[in-house]
């Protein structure tokens, strides 16, 4: 039994027995940068892209990825990233969120992203690595964020080397384009120290997610790779792996790629010399945050055969559970990039004056077992469950419910309104659960992945949630409805009353959606 066991048993507790360091303050002035910063690299601007019609969220979370023939190209290449983790549009409204003194304040304003990332913090850092088939020349970039553009690290045609790091078995299509996905810890880690090992890697999944939405819709495919030789890489890209851990690899088809170009790349140890400035002046270290990338990182190669997440998926749901039926979803009809953009956190703007209807509960739920399986080298198990806490929808009676996704109904867990319950059990001042339509639930049985496939399916299990999590922002945005994800709550007792304690089942994170209070006191940036 491997040191992510510990770790799981240590975030499930958290809420009664406080992580080390408990006394810990973060140093504000102190922190880090929202992105890398690489002094004196050139580069060049992304190009502005279209997004055409047709391309809904309905497509991307539903379509099957066996259809999706299209090929990128920079054009696409810019608008996911755009859409993903580019900048689209600052956040300053009157809401109840903790930060809420410093948005005015122009160095400290909240830009919003297509991706949820927890504490707004997006520690997620993207690197293309290209060879010749592109209309560039060949090397190592950075996406930077904030510009919109690619930041040339190194030139030449390193491809091979990566594709290689994948090994046999890997996910996508030969090619010579590839996204690197590397999680900086110190840009999550000086504000929730130990913990932040469980956040990040839900930001992985979230951000992944929103790639496969958005490709989809296009009729283009992404397929994460989650095990390959992260040393090799981290190499690569000049990063220390204990500061910075190499999470996933999305090879691109490309299109106009040439017969046998996939094949070129050197495979000759090099790396990139331009590292990274911190801006802090002190960068701390956290044991369980070492430790669980020492752990996640040590088997990285050992890539699990399909079946082998088959014993650690979701249980079927009980028969004997009374059923109650939903509508059919309504459509989420909005193109991607609008839900995208219009995707954002509640924080306290809920009101139950006008609940949730049955047809918008059935369409979250719907996108959130369409997120609960990442695809790529993971296989095709549908590790999450969604329960959900339903306050205020027509036509469902207040009660906790299981999602039957098979049947695309509700199985009532237990009756009676559960406000009081979500709220004793919430830690945070930001939102006021029993004004949520409903709260929505995923849980995965952490244990049984750890058991199959080792510690680094802790990556896994949290980029799952992240997944799920995504793809509830995108629906409830497309449905007009208001969400807010959050982890400050006691998991323990949502074992406790959803009645878990023998199922293995891991709440990692609760879901609110319903309506927002009608003409919010919102920041008009576009006029400003």
């Amino acid at each position: 039994m491997g040191y992510a066991h510990e770790y799981a048993a240590a975030i499930m507790h958290r809420g009664r027995v406080p992580m080390d360091p408990a006394d810990y303050v973060p140093n504000w002035q102190d922190g880090p940068r929202k992105a890398k910063f690489h002094p004196g690299a050139d580069g060049f601007p992304l190009p502005d892209a279209g997004y055409p019609a047709g391309a809904t969220v309905d497509r991307g979370l539903f379509a099957e990825n066996a259809s999706a023939q299209g090929a990128f190209d920079l054009g696409s290449l810019s608008g996911m990233l755009r859409d993903s983790y580019g900048l689209t549009g600052r956040r300053l409204g009157v809401q109840a969120n903790t930060d809420l003194n410093a948005l005015p304040f122009y160095p400290l304003a909240n830009w919003s992203r297509g991706s949820a990332s927890g504490g707004g913090l997006y520690p997620v850092s993207i690197h293309w690595v290209s060879g010749p088939s592109a209309p560039v020349p060949p090397g190592v970039h950075y996406y930077s964020t904030r510009h919109h553009t690619m930041q040339r690290l190194l030139t030449g045609d390193v491809s091979g080397q990566v594709r290689e790091a994948l090994g046999d078995g890997a996910p996508g299509p030969e090619t010579d384009q590839y996204l690197v996905l590397g999680i900086k810890y110190w840009q999550n880690s000086f504000k929730y120290n130990s913990f932040s090992f469980h956040a990040v890697s839900m930001d992985l999944g979230a951000c992944v997610q929103t790639w496969r939405m958005w490709a989809a819709a296009r009729g283009l495919s992404v397929e994460p790779a989650l095990w390959f030789d992260e040393e090799r890489l981290a190499a690569l890209l000049g990063v220390d792996p204990a500061q910075e851990g190499i999470f996933a690899v999305v090879p691109l088809k490309w299109a106009g790629m040439q017969g046998g170009s996939a094949h070129r790349g050197a495979t000759a140890p090099v790396a990139v010399g331009r590292a990274d400035v911190e801006r802090s002046r002190t960068v701390l270290t956290f044991d369980a945050l070492l430790r669980m990338q020492a752990a996640t990182s040590a088997d990285a190669t050992a890539r699990p055969a399909p079946d082998a997440l088959g014993p650690a998926a979701a249980h079927p749901v009980d028969p004997g559970l009374a059923e109650v039926a939903l509508p059919p979803a309504r459509p989420l009809d909005a193109d991607v990039r609008t839900a995208l953009r219009a995707r954002r956190s509640s924080f306290g703007r809920f009101d139950a004056q006008k609940p949730v209807t049955a047809d918008q509960l059935a369409a979250c739920l719907a996108a959130a077992s369409a997120g609960s399986r990442l695809g790529g080298d993971t296989g095709d198990a549908r590790l999450a469950r969604v329960y959900a806490f339903v306050n205020h929808v027509e036509g469902v009676e207040p009660g906790s419910y299981v999602h039957d996704p098979e049947r695309r109904s509700l199985r009532r867990v237990k009756e009676g309104r559960p406000g009081e319950f979500l709220q004793r059990n919430y830690f945070l001042a930001n939102y006021n659960l029993e004004q949520a339509g409903a709260v929505l639930v995923p849980t995965v049985r952490t244990t049984a992945v750890l058991d199959a496939v080792g510690d680094r399916g802790y990556r896994l299990v949290n980029a799952t949630i992240g997944a799920v999590a995504q793809s509830v922002y995108t629906a409830a945005a497309a449905v007009e409805l208001g969400c807010g994800v959050a982890l400050g709550f006691d998991n323990i007792s949502y074992i406790e009353e959803l009645g878990l304690e023998g199922t293995g089942e891991a709440p990692l994170l609760i879901m609110m959606i319903g309506n927002e209070r009608p003409a919010p006191a919102d920041f008009r940036y576009e006029i400003a």
